[in-house]
C-alpha cells in the first residue's frame, strides 16, 4: 500500500479538535493496547525471532495445561477443544513466516511485528459478513493477548512513554481522559462523529484530533512520520520536506494568532454595544483550574463528575467528595463554579455493569433517571456538594430533566440533606443555586414549570439537538443531519430564554454548540446569558463576544426565527460572525 511505504500519503476524516501536530505513529487497532515498538538492528534480526519463537513456545504450554485442567474438571474432551484451536492458531505455518518476514523488513521488534500481523487478520475478520468468522475473532483475540504476556508486554496502557500521534480504531471518552497529554500530541480514529463525548472531551484538552479515518489502522505503520491537521481534518504520514515546512509555517501562524487573543484574557466579555455575557469553562478535573484562572474565565459553568465517580473501581465516598468540590470551590473565587450531578449512560461512563446491554442506551438510564434510582449515592454527592459550598460560591445542577416532578424529587432529597448537615453541625451556603439542564425537548415545554423551582437553566445543547431531531449524535451515518441551526432547535432555546426570563432567572448554554464560533450570533441573539465553553476555547469566544452588538444580534435572531430551513439559519448567523471577527472563522469548516 502506498502509505506503507516511504512516499507521502494523505488520509481524509473530520476534523474535530483544532490543531497541528507533529510525531510519530503509535497505532492501536481493537481488542487491546499495542506494546511499545523500538527500531532493531540487522544483527538483532535473529534475536528477535528468538524471543518471538520462545513466546509462541511458552504459550502453547500454557494452552495445553489449560486443556488438561478443563478436561479434568468437566469430565471430557470437549470443553478443552477450544484451548486446542487456539494452539492450532499459533502453528499456522502462514502466521508464522508472516511474523518472521515482518520482523525483517519492518526492523521493529518481535512482540509489536506479531501484535501488527495479528491485528490485520482481525480487521479483516471482524468487517465479514458471515457472523461465525466475526465472533472467532474473539478467540483469536484472546490468543495474541496470551503470546504478548508472554513477551512480557507493557501494562496495557494505551500510550508509549514517548510523545506519539494515536491512530486508533475507536475511543472511549476515559481513554481520552485519561490519556497522558504530555507525550500525546493528537489523535486520529476510524469510527466517531464530531459531536461524540470523545470529540467533545478532545477540544476541551486541547488535542487536535480527527475522526473517520476508513483503513488507517491497517495501512498506517508504527513510529511512521506523520502531522495530523486538525483543521481540515488530514492525516499527512511520511510528509515530504515541503509539506512539512508547510505545516510548520501554518502551526507558527496560528501560535501567533492564538498569542494575540490572550492579549484580549483582561477584558470583559462584553458587546460592543455594552451587554455582558458571563463567560465561563467546562472542566473535568480540578487540575484544569490553572488553566481557567489562566485564561480569565468567570468561574466554572460545568463540572463533569462522571470521570471523578466513575473511572475506578472504587466510587469516592463523602469525604473523598468534599475534598475535590472544595478544591473546586476555592479554586474558582470569587467566581461561581457549577457541579453537575453524576451525569452517566449514553455515550458517558456507565454508572454499573448491565448483565445485557441496554436496547437503546440514549433513551435509557441515564442522567438524573440514575441517581434518582440510586439515592443513598446521590445523596452522598449532594452533601458533598454542599459541605464544600462553606468554602466558596458552588452552584448545583440536574442532568437530564425530562419534567417538573424530577426537579421537584431532587429539590425534596436536596432539603433532606441540608437537614442532615444542620443536625451533624456541618457548615454550608443555604442560597447555593441549583438549576436545571435542559436537554430534552420535554422540559422544554414545561420550562414555567421548572423555572419556578430552580435558579437557572444550563441548556445542553448536544442531547437537545439530538433528541429534537431524532439523530444519535455519534452515528456517523446520519451525522449530516445533526444541525445546531435547524429551525426547531433554535426556537426551543429561544423559549427556554423566555421562560428564564419571565421567572427572572438566568440561562446558560454549557454544549458544543457554545463553542461553535458562527453560531455565537445567534445565541447572543436569543437572549442566553452565559456560555461555557472548554477552557481552550475561551479566547476565541472572548474575542467573538467582545466584537458583537447586542442589538444588532436580536434583530438578527429575530429574523432567524422566521426561516425554514437549517442552511438558511446558518447563513443568516455566519454572515454577521463573518462581519464581525472573519479571521475567527479563518480555516473553519463552515458546513
Amino acid at each position: 500500500m502506498a502509505s506503507k511505504s516511504n512516499r507521502e500519503h494523505t488520509f481524509n476524516g473530520t476534523a474535530v479538535s483544532r490543531g497541528i501536530a507533529f510525531g510519530p505513529i503509535h497505532v492501536v487497532a481493537r481488542g487491546f493496547a499495542a506494546p511499545d515498538v523500538y527500531p532493531i538492528k540487522e544483527e538483532n534480526i535473529p534475536a528477535e525471532q528468538a524471543r518471538f519463537d520462545l513466546a509462541i513456545a511458552k504459550t502453547k504450554e500454557q494452552l495445553g495445561q489449560l486443556q488438561e485442567h478443563i478436561e479434568g474438571i468437566a469430565g471430557s474432551d470437549d470443553e478443552g477443544l477450544v484451548f486446542e484451536a487456539h494452539s492450532l492458531v499459533l502453528e499456522d505455518p502462514g502466521l508464522l513466516r508472516k511474523v518472521s518476514k515482518a520482523i525483517e523488513e519492518r526492523k521493529q521488534n518481535a512482540e509489536f511485528c506479531f501484535y501488527a500481523v495479528m491485528q490485520t487478520f482481525l480487521e479483516a475478520m471482524r468487517r465479514v459478513a458471515d457472523s461465525y468468522l466475526r465472533e472467532r475473532a474473539v478467540d483469536i483475540d484472546d490468543v495474541c493477548q496470551r503470546v504478548l504476556r508472554n513477551f512480557k508486554a507493557d501494562d496495557g496502557a494505551i500510550g508509549p512513554d514517548h510523545q506519539h500521534l494515536l491512530v486508533t480504531y475507536d475511543l472511549s471518552p476515559s481513554d481520552t481522559a485519561s490519556m497522558d497529554r504530555a507525550k500525546l500530541l493528537g489523535f486520529v480514529t476510524e469510527a466517531g462523529s464530531i459531536n461524540s463525548h470523545t470529540a467533545i472531551l478532545a477540544r476541551a484538552l486541547g488535542i487536535p484530533a480527527i475522526v473517520g479515518l476508513g483503513g488507517a489502522v491497517l495501512e498506517t505503520t508504527a513510529l511512521a512520520p506523520a502531522i495530523i491537521d486538525g483543521y481540515s481534518g488530514k492525516l499527512i504520514v511520511h510528509p515530504s520536506e515541503e509539506t512539512t515546512a508547510r505545516y510548520q509555517k501554518l502551526a507558527a501562524e496560528r501560535q501567533s494568532a492564538r498569542k494575540a487573543l490572550e492579549a484580549l484574557r483582561d477584558k470583559e466579555s462584553t458587546t460592543t454595544d455594552g451587554h455582558h455575557i458571563t463567560l465561563s469553562a467546562n472542566i473535568e478535573f480540578t487540575h484544569e483550574l490553572d488553566t481557567v484562572r489562566e485564561n480569565r474565565a468567570e468561574g466554572v459553568g460545568l463540572f463533569r463528575t462522571e470521570f471523578f465517580l466513575l473511572e475506578s473501581s472504587n466510587h469516592p465516598n463523602e469525604e473523598a467528595q468534599t475534598k475535590v468540590y472544595r478544591e473546586l470551590a476555592m479554586g474558582t473565587r470569587p467566581h461561581q463554579g457549577i457541579i453537575r450531578t453524576l451525569d452517566s449512560g449514553g455515550d458517558k461512563l456507565a454508572v454499573e455493569a448491565f448483565s445485557e446491554p441496554e436496547p437503546n442506551p440514549f433513551l435509557g438510564w441515564r442522567g438524573i433517571r440514575v441517581s434518582l434510582d440510586r439515592q443513598a449515592m446521590f445523596k452522598e454527592q449532594l452533601r458533598a456538594i454542599l459541605r464544600a459550598s462553606s468554602e466558596g460560591k458552588l452552584g448545583m445542577m440536574f442532568p437530564f430533566v425530562s419534567g417538573l416532578s424530577e426537579i421537584k424529587a431532587c429539590r425534596k432529597l436536596v432539603s433532606e440533606c441540608m437537614g442532615e448537615l444542620d443536625a451533624e453541625g456541618h457548615a454550608y451556603d443555604a442560597d447555593l443555586e441549583i438549576g436545571a439542564m435542559i436537554e430534552i425537548p420535554s422540559a422544554v415545554l414545561v420550562a414555567d414549570e421548572i423555572a419556578k423551582e430552580v435558579d437557572f437553566f444550563s441548556i445542553g445543547t448536544n442531547d437537545l439537538i439530538q433528541y429534537t431531531v431524532a439523530v444519535d449524535r455519534i452515528n456517523h451515518r446520519v451525522a449530516k443531519l445533526y444541525r445546531s441551526s435547524h429551525p426547531a432547535v433554535i426556537r426551543l432555546i429561544k423559549m427556554t430564554t423566555d421562560a428564564a426570563k419571565r421567572a427572572s432567572i438566568w440561562t446558560g448554554v454549557c454544549g458544543e454548540m457554545a463553542t461553535d464560533l458562527h453560531m455565537t450570533p445567534l445565541l447572543v441573539g436569543l437572549g442566553v446569558d452565559e456560555l461555557s465553553v472548554g477552557p481552550h476555547d475561551l479566547a476565541p469566544v472572548r474575542k467573538a463576544l467582545l466584537s458583537l452588538d447586542f442589538g444588532r444580534c436580536q434583530e438578527m435572531a429575530a429574523r432567524a426565527l422566521t426561516l425554514a430551513t437549517s442552511r438558511e439559519v446558518f447563513d443568516c448567523t455566519k454572515a454577521m460572525a463573518q462581519e464581525a471577527y472573519p479571521d475567527l472563522l479563518e480555516g473553519l469548516d463552515a458546513s
